[in-house]
């Protein structure tokens, strides 16, 4: 199994909404799935910034998370988040 974090600064929430509605499906296409998220992240340490919204994803390996990102049929879910705000996707591993 390998982690991925989703950090995400959310400036239109509904747009954010319309992503969630199809985000579930789309990361277990995949094998993915969230394992925790919250709209309220705190800073531990740093300078930040800090995002207003981050999740804790996982994926039964590499190639399928990298599946899931790269996966053409799910760029309009994808397309979504990135709509939503800015967001960045860090895999650990």
């Amino acid at each position: 199994m390998i982690h991925a974090i989703a950090r995400l600064t959310v400036t239109d929430p509904d747009m954010l909404a319309a992503y969630r509605a199809q985000a579930g499906e789309a990361l277990s296409r995949h094998g993915g799935a969230v394992i925790t998220a919250t709209p309220n992240p705190t800073l531990l340490e740093g300078t930040g910034p800090t995002p207003n919204m981050m999740a804790l994803l996982s994926f039964p390996d590499r190639d399928a998370a990298i599946a899931w990102i790269d996966d053409p049929d799910l760029a309009p879910v994808h397309a979504k988040r990135n709509a939503a705000g800015s967001s960045e996707i860090l895999l650990l591993g």
